[in-house]
């Protein structure tokens, strides 16, 4: 493998076998686990000397090695990529804007499939991520437990009989877990209802993020839904505090789109069907216009209102229109009027091709 299997398609291999559980409204789960070595410096206090030696390490123990559920993993050291090929690997989830800007010893093991991502100096020494399709918080669980071992049987982590995993960002001390749910939402954002759930969400214990986690805003209304707390509570408790929520917003999104379809439904095949149309032959496509309209047509897709186009549209879409996607196939930096430009191209001819396939 090298660095262009990983960047080079839009989709990650694990997300190409249809949706998973749930799959018309949450569209991936992932569960990080943050971990640290003992007998070198956090990352936020080592020297340059101590986060090469980390990585170094890492190489001796993990590259080249196989965990059977997926596979070789493969070493990337992020000094030897351009900026661009980080932002790339950031749009596409696999590391973390965290690490794409802090990377002069950072690394990621990856698997061939993508679905296994250790970033190595990132926050903390290790930042396990497992992703999966659909709603699957049990499975990650289990998964993750798995990897977790296995990356203990080659080093020694950092951890306290009373406070658990030790991590440089106190709010992570416990389990270091993080578990959370990628969901598209757009009945709720369209009912105006998700800002009455959402304060009732931060009341128990969990945050809703934008797609790229924190910090990031919310683009084509997909919400990143995780746990808050760490220390305290098993990983069994927080995995089952995040699907009982998860499991009634997805009844209330289900319930949203069946009212609005009562309702509105002539109004509601026009915004679908002017969002495929303005997909399909727009010359401009500005970002925050393409994930509106991608949005659009995935929940028509959803509410069986347009056929024959596979919902991995808007996946493969939202990641293929990013600005360091866009670059990487154009093989140049790009002005914003340049990317608008071939966003457009881009969507019309991925349309283009689901539409020939039908027919």
């Amino acid at each position: 493998m090298s660095l262009q299997h990983f960047i080079s398609k839009a989709i990650s291999p694990w997300m190409k076998n249809g949706p998973g559980p749930d799959g018309d409204i949450v569209l991936s789960t992932r569960v990080r686990l943050a971990r640290n070595l003992e007998n070198y410096p956090f990352p936020i206090a080592a020297s340059n000397d101590s986060a090469e030696a980390l990585l170094d390490t890492a190489s001796q123990e993990f590259s080249n090695t196989t965990f059977e559920a997926v596979g070789p993993l493969e070493l990337l050291k992020l000094n030897d990529f351009s900026l661009n090929e980080k932002q790339v690997l950031v749009e596409k989830h696999l590391i973390s804007p965290n690490l794409a800007e802090n990377s002069c010893h950072g690394g990621v093991l990856l698997s061939q499939d993508e679905s296994v991502s250790i970033m190595l100096n990132e926050e903390d020494h290790i930042r396990i991520q497992s992703l999966f399709r659909g709603f699957q918080l049990d499975e990650g669980l289990s998964f993750s437990n798995e990897l977790d071992d296995w990356v203990e049987e080659k080093v020694t982590y950092a951890f306290d009989e009373r406070r658990g995993f030790l991590t440089s960002c106190p709010t992570n001390v416990g389990t270091g877990m993080r578990a959370s749910v990628m969901m598209h939402l757009p009945a709720l954002v369209m009912t105006q209802q998700l800002n009455r759930i959402l304060p009732a969400i931060n009341q128990l214990g969990l945050v809703v993020r934008g797609i790229y986690g924190e910090g990031s805003e919310a683009q084509g209304n997909l919400f990143q839904i995780s746990n808050q707390i760490t220390l305290g509570k098993s990983e069994e408790d927080i995995i089952d505090d995040l699907k009982g929520v998860v499991t009634q917003v997805i009844q209330q999104e289900r319930s949203a789109r069946e009212a609005l379809m009562r309702s509105s439904k002539i109004q509601m095949e026009d915004k679908v069907f002017r969002s495929y149309g303005l997909l399909k032959n727009s010359r401009v496509m500005e970002s925050k216009e393409a994930t509106k309209r991608l949005s659009d047509v995935r929940l028509g897709i959803d509410l069986g209102l347009i056929t024959g186009i596979s919902g991995n549209i808007l996946n493969e879409l939202m990641i293929l229109t990013q600005p360091g996607f866009l670059q990487q196939y154009a093989g140049e930096e790009l002005s914003a009027d340049e990317r608008d430009i071939r966003r457009a191209a881009l969507i019309r001819e991925r349309m283009k091709i689901e539409i020939e396939n039908e027919e």
